[in-house]
């Protein structure tokens, strides 16, 4: 099965980013290597990992030892708000690089704004000029509101490419998205099936999942493709692992779509980005 790519901005070309992807927040670093090897076997080609994560280098090893040629798979990672300043940045890429065991990265994305520290706008400057060096393809950031990418663009002269966001059923972020779509930022979901089993056992996603003969978790990754959401379901379970990533072949149709439009309560996993320094 091949997974849609969605260009992404890059300076004056562009970059293109494998849909469906695979996460591995809150997994080990041995645990990563596992996980992220029957990824690739199931045939991901797109792994998102960061430093505060804690597995970049068994997500490193797992890309280097699957044997697919490096360009196949698109690897990102992010830099955590303590490193915002441009020395501690540019040292934290180092480190990521070596463990990643990478030249160049694909993505590399702040990973949260950070109101409190007052940074995000020098690091997104050192982000560009690291891209702007070749180490890295593309940058972007996740987290952000409309209030901090325009903060950006005001003080840069240019919004990020993507953006990575908690987006799932239950938190939709149609404003955030409506403005991502006016200023060509892609929309990136994590935690795109929710913590826990409450979106997973709703009783609408149910109906969509039974419909299309389908497990709920396909149901919603299936919603996610079809809004044009990049999305990075994570799992270290390989049945699982393929059971994602089969959702790569679910079709929703409109009916489907509005059952899941309304579905949507604000109803966060995660911290919110306004109150959240790291």
């Amino acid at each position: 099965m091949t997974i849609p790519a969605i260009p992404l901005r890059a300076g004056s070309t562009t970059v293109e980013i494998p849909q469906l992807g695979f996460g591995v927040w809150q997994v080990s670093d041995d645990e990563a290597t596992v996980a992220v090897a029957e990824a690739l076997r199931v045939g991901y080609r797109h792994v998102d990992t960061a430093r505060i994560y804690e597995n970049e280098t068994g997500t490193g090893r797992a890309v280097e030892e699957s044997g697919i040629p490096r360009g196949e798979v698109f690897v990102t990672s992010k830099l955590w708000p303590s490193d915002y300043t441009r020395e501690e940045a540019l040292v934290a890429f180092d480190a990521t690089m070596r463990r990643l065991g990478l030249e160049v990265l694909d993505l590399f994305l702040l990973h949260w704004p950070a109101p409190g520290r007052g940074q995000f706008v020098e690091a997104w400057k050192t982000l560009v000029e690291l891209r702007a060096d070749g180490r890295v393809r593309a940058v972007g950031v996740s987290n952000f509101t409309p209030a901090y990418l325009r903060r950006l663009a005001e003080e840069t002269g240019e919004y990020p490419c993507i953006n990575q966001i908690e987006l799932h059923p239950y938190l939709q972020q149609r404003d955030l998205r409506a403005f991502h779509a006016e200023h060509d930022i892609v929309t990136e979901a994590w935690s795109p099936l929710a913590s826990g089993k409450k979106v997973l056992a709703d009783p609408a996603v149910g109906r969509v999942a039974a419909k299309h003969g389908v497990t709920p978790a396909q149901a919603i990754l299936g919603w996610h493709l079809a809004l044009g959401n990049v999305v990075i379901p994570k799992s270290v379970t390989p049945s699982r692992i393929a059971e994602n990533f089969a959702a790569g072949a679910v079709r929703l149709d409109e009916e489907d779509i509005a059952a899941f439009d309304a579905l949507d309560q604000g109803f966060r996993t995660g911290p919110d980005p306004d109150h959240f320094d790291g």
